[in-house]
């Protein structure tokens, strides 16, 4: 017997279906299930243990309202058939009750066995065969077959082909963002006569190798990966970003493929031998928002950055509204609360806090060329500094060379209060109450009376609550000076003790240790700016110190640094040991260690020769620092639930359990083979970016609430070419794609689309939509040939309407360049993007502030747009230009009109057309005003 699936709407009456029809769990029960059910038995509430997001809530042996095969058994139906107010469901108050043919389709599902599927999205693409369809000769790629398949269900014939000079300015502006010049047109069109279709393959090949290419596609990413120029909230202040900015133009325009791209960003810095652009890519997760304004927490907005990469690579990478799993269970998909915070343990053990200074940072030669140089240089520090700390903190950490000072003494010098209590075998000393800034703590002690040589003292300070700080962090300290005096019996003046080395607890510190003796400095040994272990430092004397019986030391520990203006960063708990032995003095003899030293010094100042910028960068905690991650009760980070470690939803496929659970990890498991979802997003959003609306429109949400695809088999298709043939590459995708009989059609109006397809969703013409709002500046700046070629460097600042420049920090300018200055016409994506003030033509044409991950920009038709195209200052100038252009391009007024109007359509006009410029230059007086008229064109605005 030969099975068939329902179409939706299929049936009106249990009656009506025959025994032959299947139910597709997907596309008839999932929709009924969503509409009607999950409001209270979904993944947020799940009344009487019921989930119609999980199949073993739904179904046996867990699931207790279906027994498969019986519906008339079954309490879903006993349910919703019923007429009772207190037993029906939905109940009366939660709306309204299913339909005949909803309850048929429950039923019908049921007698069939109730078969539960995974959400498409969540099942791994499978090879799809190239449909067969009856105008086969129409289609010039097998994308062309899904499409024509589609279209003659409905008995929908496709549009006739594009005029060459339509589908050029097509695909110019879809690869490089910007338009033909007439010597680009002109050569394609002769080409076209003489070459036919190798034509078009050649002008794609050219177009995918121009530099525009990268700058054009990087767009779309920045807007993905929330790229700005400033750290938001607060004060806005600027960030030194552009690096990474260069680094995405130049993957696209190398093809650098996708998989290779995703691990850069993601985790580049864990990559063994991780090269300079695997560490300016990880500025990606650095984009995340930055409070410096005075009173805030900084581990709130520390924590609030980790939850942002964590729904960024959710919405960048899967397509999956993942960040409503903060607070509860996804209410539709099956994402368990606490497999977000698993999530978000892959991001929680980064250095970076929330830190003004943005550390860490990674100091990025300007010159490409130097990259080679700087990274065998960053490397060799590394390694060295590595090494010489581990040679050294054997010594900090063997406790058999220290002994505790007892019998100790505490104050300070201002409003602090500080206390002693014993703990153990030791003294340990810790303020009372408020703390104040500028806090210099004083601690005194005797030597015990068979110590008799000082070689050198370690400080441990410590949390004020040592147990509860590993969850929940406390503030940490900053040692702005250290400096220690000895009282010996029968002398007056105490001795001052020197010292020529700090040893503390971690090889690559925010600051270095040693700046603790320099009394000019205000920063050194820290735990900055949170505290959740004991620190250590061993502080190394120049020389042993004989030590007379009877004699006490005294150590001054003076902090100056206030976090925000608001929190002092000061040691609130700790201890001191002294240690005698003769290691200290043998490590500042070693000769490998002393050799080791200068090689160090002489690398730095190598490394300090490279003219270079300051990008923030990932970078792990040492593992004895590691943070815990806990489970947030309904996503506030003050209310910790239990303990969990780095993981990936159940209901995907596995990480790889044969290595580290770390971000890289994540990052090849976001582009392992078994991952359903990369290579569907991916190829979905080039989609959209070449057809104006995605294969799934719902570009954000590939899941349960969002909108199926149109054509899932060619999205299957596309994605598992991406992966197999393209090898991940974005400009064979993309060639494929305007290549096909489907991108070549023409976007004219059809009439018997009206109601059939308004929103060309099943592709019976070609694009036709708005551009975008780079694309709209750059457009005007490439026609009136003011448009710079310079590419790559710090953001520029375009001209920008008196009174919108108002930044919080008031050293943020807005230097306008002369016009005799390139830096004024660069392209767009050199803007100086300050998400508090967003940059005025984009905001116009629904350019998004990159605060956060913005999958898809959603377009709008306002008055502001044609208002910013008449009087922005920038579009201005382009349309006095492009008259010179268009004055300099012929001797007659007519004639240059024509030229300008082919220029600006890539068409010739006809002669109605040219007749009514003639008429508006004849009326206004002025080419510029011509020029500005076709600047505004619908034609010009639209692709």
């Amino acid at each position: 017997m030969t099975t068939s699936v329902v179409p939706l709407g299929a049936f009106a009456t249990a009656n009506e279906i025959s025994s032959d029809y299947r139910i597709d769990f997907n596309e008839h029960i999932r929709p009924i299930f969503n509409a009607h059910c999950t409001a209270c038995h979904g993944g947020v509430k799940q009344a009487g243990d019921v989930s119609f997001a999980y199949k073993d809530r739904v179904l046996p042996p867990e699931g207790w309202i279906v027994e498969p095969g019986d519906p008339d058994a079954s309490v879903l139906i006993e349910r919703v058939i019923s007429d009772d107010p207190d037993t029906m469901m939905p109940p009366p108050d939660h709306g309204k009750r299913l339909s005949q043919d909803e309850v048929s389709k429950l039923r019908r599902w049921i007698e069939q066995g109730a078969p539960w599927s995974n959400h498409w999205a969540y099942e791994k693409a499978k090879p799809q065969p190239i449909p067969n369809v009856v105008q086969s000769d129409w289609c010039r790629d097998p994308l062309d077959h899904f499409v024509l398949a589609k279209l003659q269900d409905r008995s929908i014939a496709p549009s006739p082909e594009a005029t060459p000079s339509r589908w050029l300015r097509r695909v110019s502006l879809d690869l490089t963002g910007l338009p033909p010049q007439p010597d680009d047109l002109d050569a394609f069109l002769s080409a076209v006569e003489t070459e036919g279709d190798a034509a078009y393959e050649q002008e794609v090949d050219r177009l995918l190798g121009h530099s525009g290419f990268g700058e054009r596609w990087a767009s779309v990413w920045l807007d993905q990966i929330r790229y700005a120029d400033s750290k938001g909230l607060g004060l806005d202040g600027r960030r030194n970003a552009w690096k990474y900015r260069d680094w995405v133009i130049d993957a696209f325009n190398r093809d650098l493929p996708y998989d290779e791209f995703t691990i850069a960003q993601i985790a580049g810095d864990l990559r063994p031998d991780a090269t300079m652009e695997d560490l300016i890519a990880t500025a990606a997760h650095r984009m995340t928002q930055t409070n410096e304004e005075g009173g805030t927490d900084d581990e709130e907005f520390r924590i609030a950055a980790v939850l942002d990469r964590v729904n960024t690579t959710w919405q960048a990478w899967q397509g999956v509204t993942f960040g409503c799993v903060q607070c509860h269970s996804h209410p539709y998909d099956p994402f368990e609360h606490d497999e977000y915070y698993q999530f978000a343990a892959f991001f929680n053990n980064t250095s970076d806090s929330d830190l003004g200074e943005e550390w860490p940072t990674l100091q990025v030669p300007i010159d490409p060329k130097d990259y080679d140089k700087a990274t065998v240089l960053d490397r060799s520090i590394k390694e060295l500094e590595r090494s010489i700390w581990q040679r050294e903190s054997v010594a900090l950490n063997n406790n058999e060379l220290w002994q505790p000072l007892l019998g100790i003494e505490a104050s300070t010098n201002n409003q602090t209060r500080v206390d002693v209590k014993r703990n153990d075998d030791r003294d340990e000393f810790f303020t009372v109450g408020t703390v104040s800034g500028n806090t210099d703590i004083t601690v005194e002690a005797p030597l015990a009376e068979n110590f008799q040589r000082l070689t050198a003292i370690r400080l441990t300070a410590m949390p004020l609550e040592p147990e509860s700080a590993v969850t929940d962090s406390e503030w940490g300290f900053v040692l702005a000076h250290w400096q220690v005096e000895m009282m010996v019996p029968g002398s007056e003046k105490p001795q001052e003790l020197e010292f020529t080395r700090v040893i503390a607890d971690e090889p690559h510190p925010f600051d270095d240790p040693a700046r603790s003796l320099d009394a000019k400095s205000n920063r050194g040994f820290s735990a900055y700016t949170r505290i959740h272990y004991p620190r250590q430092a061993a502080f190394v004397l120049k020389e042993p110190v004989a030590v007379q019986p009877g004699s006490t030391i005294r150590v001054r520990l003076k902090h100056r640094i206030n976090a925000l203006g608001a929190f002092p960063l000061i040691i609130r708990r700790g201890h001191l040991s002294v240690s005698g032995d003769d290691r200290w003095a043998e490590m500042e003899a070693d000769a490998k260690l002393r050799t080791d030293r200068a090689e160090l010094a002489r690398l730095k100042s190598e490394r300090g020769k490279i003219r270079s910028t300051s990008l923030p960068v990932l970078a792990e905690r040492e593992p004895h620092l590691a943070r815990p991650t806990n489970v947030f009760i309904r996503g506030l980070f003050l209310t910790k639930d239990k303990e969990v470690s780095p993981g990936t939803p159940a209901s995907l496929p596995p990480l790889d359990a044969s290595g580290k659970a770390d971000r890289l990890a994540l990052a090849q498991w976001l582009v392992d083979e078994s991952n359903p979802l990369t290579a569907r997003v991916a190829v979905n959003r080039v989609w959209a970016q070449l057809f104006g609306v995605g294969i799934v429109a719902t570009e954000e949400d590939f899941g349960s609430s969002g909108e199926p695809p149109t054509h899932p088999e060619l999205l299957d298709y596309l994605s598992l070419r991406f992966e197999n043939e393209h090898d991940w590459k974005f400009k064979s995708l993309i060639r494929e794609l305007v290549l096909s009989s489907t991108y070549r059609q023409s976007s004219a109006y059809r009439e018997d689309l009206a109601d059939l397809d308004p929103n060309n969703r099943w592709l019976a013409r070609g694009p036709k939509h708005r551009l975008d709002a780079e694309t709209v500046r750059d457009q005007a700046l490439a026609l009136s040939g003011l448009l710079s070629p310079a590419m790559h460097g710090p953001p520029v600042h375009p001209p920008i309407p008196d009174g919108v420049w108002k930044p919080f920090e008031g050293g943020d300018k807005w230097s306008t360049p002369s016009t005799e200055d390139g830096d004024r016409y660069r392209r767009s994506i050199y803007t100086y993007t300050k998400r508090s003030i967003p940059f005025p033509m984009f905001a116009a044409f629904d350019a998004p502030s990159r605060e956060l991950c913005t999958p898809r920009r959603l377009r709008s038709n306002t008055p502001l747009q044609a208002l910013m195209m008449l009087n922005d200052a920038t579009l201005v100038e382009c349309a006095t230009a492009f008259a010179d252009r268009m004055q300099a391009s012929a001797p007659e007024t007519r004639d240059q009109l024509a030229n300008g109007f082919r220029m600006a359509t890539c068409r010739a006009a006809s002669d109605a057309e040219l007749d009514e410029l003639v008429s508006l230059h004849t009326q206004i007086g002025s080419l510029s005003g011509v020029a500005s008229v076709l600047l505004n064109l619908d034609e010009v605005l639209t692709k």
